[in-house]
């Protein structure tokens, strides 16, 4: 009986709350009115555990431990009387216990799976800026040493994070990736959209691997990849979905390297590098009416089912062979119809292990959670038709064993569960307590009698002394208990008869009970019945034992039936193991790799990754325990090295890692992303010490703390990389909108008084208004005293030389930078600045990007004067208007520029990367980025306006996006001008070595200076330097180098032989070899002619037998020039100079050539 409604303080309607009031009085006997009500709360109106709790006895050890609270003190007040007890109160109480620990248990499991399907719910939905291992301070981004990274979680893809790191890691698949290109001409005929999107995928996910190997963070942002597979595949994070992403994505890649591969025959896929990688073939047989069809299939991922097996070989022989492993692993026997071979393996043997089912009654596919084992080393022998004599046999062998193997264990199983009814037990143990039961000493006492006897004989004792625990009935209650012919005698006497509960019963009964025993037994009977049960014991143990050993023997027969020697020769060794954790809707991925260079496995879960090892895998892997289980198995072929083999040197034969490992254009693109990253950080490290001057008794870190973290990406500085933006390029190359060009406002003397404004702004902050207008005339004034000069400098700014835009920019130190807090000036103090062409400008002293070498730079100064051009446009609209004004002025003067027409003494195109861009005819969008870059210089943010402008250039760069922006062809171009830049530096630095009367070096930068330049001349007249005067020096450095070696040869000294003959080896003979291979001109010809000539001479004459020799050894390389392989030394590395730097340097260079004086450039 159950009372739906009770309020708490125990008072209900009146006739429920009375009738259950007076049925607990009468039937407790208790008439305390607020113990009932609080014992009806406590019970939740249920009428019989009330009573319970009324009538039982609460333990002394939990009211001394003040335990059960307001209730337990009420019922201490009920229990304080002396109202008898018995044994049936101790049973009711204890069987309340057990049914209240049982209740409790089942409530706190029920939480515990709440908790558990919450966290779990939480964990497959959890918000990006919640992923594991990722903090809100970037210093902790950064990547520890060459340490693998991790992938981000953008919008719940955890799935795609534990797919790519599965293949990224393994090197063939890398390599594939990263040597990914194709031609001009491919790239033409992707007309479709799956072509297009395929191809901008497989780039994004160069870009991705790129990352991966070379990034100085410590996880990388997908976000690229991920977008383009959204609009193609909506996951709803179900298993199957994913496995089906897995598809599609080998899909996609096999697609985009089938038109690298084989455009003029897609049909063809013999050659694609991701067929021959992941797809495999089998050979499907099924025998129909006596006849068996055969047909070949081609497959991916091989899907398996878990659900009735136990590993994964038990998987494999359920694939292969359908319905007869039926019989092998259920009752039925139904014969097989189709059976499958695998034909051809692929190197990559992926897995897809199916753990869901549909459940027809929830109308949902549920995750079976079974426990599936699988090893690291998997041999296929048993499973490759060119086996299928030997596998047949040995499977019908396996037959015969498991169905001996089954009565086996059915026979012992009906040992050890013996009998008839539904309770069985081990019949060994069963004969042993007969045998117990029959040697126990007869007893002629009937029980009852047996259990009455020793009660009366303590009443006397007891009566006296009441038990204080009130567990035990007193002797006159004992006493009443006798045979009555009374109903309510009888009534009595049931409800006091003890009742013990096994495993609750907290207390044993006065007397421990004696062992059954028969009444009566003669000697001949007892000796007859213990012989027998004896000899049937020992027989049924030895069957047990028999039967045992029979199991273990089968057993390990069928562990080695295929470890035959012919069935072990196709080793596929474990790579990644892809596990879900969750239910079959939703969940959570992460991936075990196996790190080859490592030799040890890693956890890859986002952007965490850490090291592993097999036991953690199984734990997390196999299933059973938890709601965590593998899905993916990625095995390769152990017999094929070059699967883990790491890129090597050619030539050295050296492993190449890291950045090295990359092509040149990827290797430019991860430096620029580590260069953002770089970015990211220092601002980050100024934002700090901005908040630490505000606030500088916070507990924050110091910003020279902080910078710790930014030396660790500061190796790699290059330009940041950029997406998209809206068109800002004029109309036409060399038309200038008068009104953006020639305002009169747009002078260096407005850009010093501007300066000078904001300066005052920040000196004057709390001032008063009238004072702010005092000081600003004051200062208007002077500022034009002062700028009379620079305005007139700045007339010609038009034409000012600019630096390349793509080359790193120098860094000032961490100490440059930024001086230590206790000598920083206060943020509002400004200082003057002198920049040539520009005029003065105020820079703040808190400008931590300013850098005053930067600065000086023509490219810097022509950005300057664009946006003090601009100062008009930016002050009415503001900095995006700013920005395209500044920009037009920048593009239009170096336009003018590039029409200048090249000199020896001078080049327009080491001025400024645009430039070489313009005489190139560059496309638009290059030169727009490039131009971009510019304004987006950190070196701008030296006042108001220019961080403005730099800040909204920075934000149309991010705007890119890949369709709008080809970075190939956009690196490309930068690559060329560093080559070209590259060529001028060893140019120069020849000839200057020439000047110096350091021919063999000179010899060298120029040859290389040649080979370089004949690459760029390929592509385009203006792409490289006019060769004339390389090879004009190369010829006089060949001449002159070959006289002294002829002088030393001739001198007959040693040492001077020894050192002619070296010249020859190592400068000369590799160096005419070169020449004659390229394309060597008639002046070329007529110098190597006459270098063998002299050397020819001495074949006449008498020498010394070492001389002869030597002579004999290197004059035929001089003759032959045809051998393969030329090897020069390189020369010297040189540190790249700003483009400026070669302008003076190429000047002052020609001037000594026509001249007399000996070129010095410092």
């Amino acid at each position: 009986m159950r009372v739906d409604q009770y309020c708490d303080q125990g008072q209900t309607s009146a006739n429920p709350s009375r009738i259950l009031i007076n049925q607990l009085r009468e039937i407790t006997g208790i008439h305390d009115l607020p113990v009932l009500q609080t014992a009806l709360k406590a019970s939740q109106g249920n009428m019989s555990q009330a009573i319970a709790l009324l009538t039982a006895q609460v333990p002394e050890e939990e009211a001394a431990n003040g335990e059960g609270g307001a209730w337990a003190t009420q019922t201490n007040v009920a229990m304080s009387t002396d109202r008898p007890k018995d044994d049936l109160q101790t049973a009711i109480e204890l069987s309340l216990q057990e049914s209240q620990n049982s209740e409790a248990e089942e409530r706190e499991l029920s939480r515990a799976l709440e908790v558990s399907a919450e966290e779990s719910a939480a964990r497959a939905k959890r918000k990006r800026s919640e992923t594991p291992g990722e903090s809100a301070s970037p210093a902790d981004w950064v990547r520890q040493d060459d340490w693998p990274v991790g992938v981000r979680n953008v919008g719940n893809t955890c799935w795609f994070s534990a797919v790519i790191q599965s293949l990224f890691h393994l090197p063939v698949f890398r390599r594939l990736v990263l040597n990914y290109s194709l031609t001009e001409k491919v790239l033409e005929k992707c007309k479709s959209p799956s072509d297009k999107r395929n191809v901008a995928f497989m780039q994004e996910l160069r870009c991705l691997f790129a990352l991966m190997v070379g990034s100085k963070r410590r996880f990388v942002d997908p976000s690229a990849a991920v977008e383009l597979l959204r609009d193609a595949f909506r996951t709803s994070e179900a298993q199957q979905d994913v496995s089906e992403f897995t598809h599609k994505l080998l899909d996609w890649l096999e697609d985009a390297f089938q038109l690298a591969s084989n455009a003029n025959n897609p049909e063809d896929k013999q050659e694609n590098p991701m067929v021959q990688l992941f797809y495999g073939t089998f050979l499907a047989e099924r025998t129909c009416e006596g006849k068996t069809v055969s047909n070949i299939e081609q497959f991916g991922q091989y899907p398996l089912q878990v659900n009735g097996f136990n590993n994964l070989d038990e998987c494999l022989e359920g694939a292969m062979v359908e319905g007869e492993i039926e019989s092998l692993y259920s009752d039925r026997t139904t014969p097989s119809g189709r059976e499958r071979w695998f034909s051809k393996l692929p190197p990559v043997l992926t897995f897809e292990l199916s753990r869901f089912e549909f459940n027809q009654s929830l109308g949902r596919p549920e995750k079976i959670h079974k426990k599936l084992e699988f090893p690291q080393v998997i041999y296929m022998d048993r499973y490759l038709h060119k086996n299928i004599d030997l596998t047949q046999g040995r499977r019908e062998a396996v037959r015969r064993m498991k169905e001996q193997l089954t009565v086996l264990q059915q026979k012992l199983e009906s040992y050890k569960h013996y009998g008839s009814g539904p309770a069985r037990y081990p019949l060994a143990d069963m004969l042993q307590y007969v045998l117990e039961f029959a040697t126990t000493k007869p007893s002629s006492v009937s029980p009852v009698e047996d259990v009455r006897t020793p009660l009366k004989a303590s009443t006397g004792t007891q009566a006296g002394h009441p038990d204080p625990n009130h567990g035990e009935p007193s002797q006159s209650e004992l006493d009443d208990t006798g045979p009555s012919d009374s109903s309510g005698s009888q009534v009595t006497t049931a409800q006091r008869t003890p009742i013990y509960k096994p495993f609750t019963q907290c207390r044993p009964p006065m007397d421990s009970p004696q062992h059954p025993a028969p009444h009566s037994i003669s000697e001949e009977e007892l000796h007859y019945v213990k012989s027998c049960l004896q000899r049937w014991r020992i027989e049924v143990e030895n069957n047990i034992n028999e039967l045992k050993s029979s199991v273990e023997r089968i057993s390990q027969s069928l562990e080695a039936m295929y470890l035959d020697n012919r069935l072990c020769q196709v080793p596929y060794r474990l790579h990644a193991v892809l596990v879900h954790e969750g239910q079959a809707s939703a969940g959570h991925y992460w991936a075990y790799v196996f790190d080859q260079s490592r030799k040890s496995w890693l956890k890859c879960n986002d952007v965490l990754v850490t090291e592993s090892s097999w036991e953690e895998l199984e734990r997390d892997s196999y299933g059973g325990l938890t709601n965590a289980s593998a899905y993916c198995l990625m095995y390769i072929d152990d017999t094929l090295p070059h699967l883990i083999a790491e890129d090597s040197d050619s030539e050295t034969g050296q492993v190449l890692q890291g950045m090295d490992a990359l092509p040149p254009i990827l290797r430019r693109y991860v430096q620029e992303d580590n260069r953002w990253f770089q970015q990211e950080l220092r601002e980050w490290e100024e934002q700090l010490g901005r908040e630490q001057r505000e606030a500088p008794a916070g507990p924050e870190p110091s910003p020279e703390e902080a910078r710790g973290c930014v030396t660790e990406v500061a190796k790699h500085e290059e330009p940041e990389p950029t997406l998209s933006q809206p068109s800002l390029l004029p109309a036409e190359h060399g038309t200038v909108d008068p009104e953006q060009s020639d305002q009169p406002g747009a002078s260096a003397e407005d850009c010093g008084q501007d300066n000078e404004e904001e300066g005052r702004q920040f000196q004057d902050a709390e001032a008063e208004a009238e004072e702010e207008a005092e000081a600003a005339g004051e200062n208007e004034v002077e500022t034009e005293a002062k700028t009379g000069e620079a305005e007139a400098e700045s007339e010609g700014a038009g034409e000012a030389q600019a630096e390349g835009g793509v080359d790193p920019e120098p860094q000032a130190s961490p100490e440059t930078e930024a001086p230590p807090a206790e000598n920083q000036p206060p943020e509002n103090q400004v200082f003057e600045v002198e920049i040539p062409s520009v005029g003065k400008i105020l820079v703040r002293s808190d400008a931590d990007g300013y850098n005053e070498e930067m600065m000086l730079t023509p490219a810097m100064q022509g950005i300057i004067m664009a946006i003090a051009k601009a100062r008009q446009v930016f002050d009415k609209d503001g900095p995006e208007a700013g920005l395209i004004k500044a920009f037009h002025e920048e593009y239009s003067r170096l336009y003018q520029l590039s029409q200048e027409v090249t000199t020896p003494q001078s080049d327009p195109r080491l001025q400024h990367v645009l430039v070489y861009f313009f005489q190139n005819h560059a496309p638009n969008r290059v030169i727009e980025r490039t131009l971009l870059e510019q304004f987006a210089n950190r070196n701008l943010r030296y006042d108001e306006r220019s961080i403005s402008i730099m800040k909204e250039a920075r934000s149309k760069l991010r705007l890119i996006k890949p369709e709008d922006m080809d970075m190939d062809e956009y690196m490309k171009w930068n690559d060329d001008y560093s080559t070209f830049l590259n060529v001028f530096l060893h140019l120069l630095t020849g000839l200057e070595q020439y000047q110096n009367g350091k021919i063999r070096e000179a010899l060298n930068y120029l040859v290389y200076a040649f080979r370089n330049n004949a690459d760029l001349l390929k592509e385009g007249v203006r792409k490289g330097v006019d060769p004339t005067l390389i090879t004009l020096y190369r010829r006089k450095c060949l001449t002159e180098l070959n006289g002294n070696a002829i002088k030393l040869f001739a001198s007959g000294d040693e040492m001077g032989v020894s050192e002619g003959v070296a010249i020859m080896n190592d400068a000369v003979i590799p160096c005419m070899h070169l020449m004659i291979r390229d394309n060597v001109s008639q002046e070329d010809l007529d110098v190597i002619e006459l270098m063998r000539t002299r050397w020819c001479s001495y074949l006449g004459q008498d020498m010394d037998g070492p001389l002869q020799e030597k002579l004999v050894e290197f004059l035929p390389r001089m003759l032959d020039c045809s051998v393969d392989r030329v090897v020069l030394t390189e020369p010297p590395q040189v540190l790249p100079g700003v483009p400026h730097d070669l302008c003076s340097r190429l000047a002052a260079v020609m001037e000594s050539i026509h001249g007399t004086s000996v070129v010095t450039v410092t």
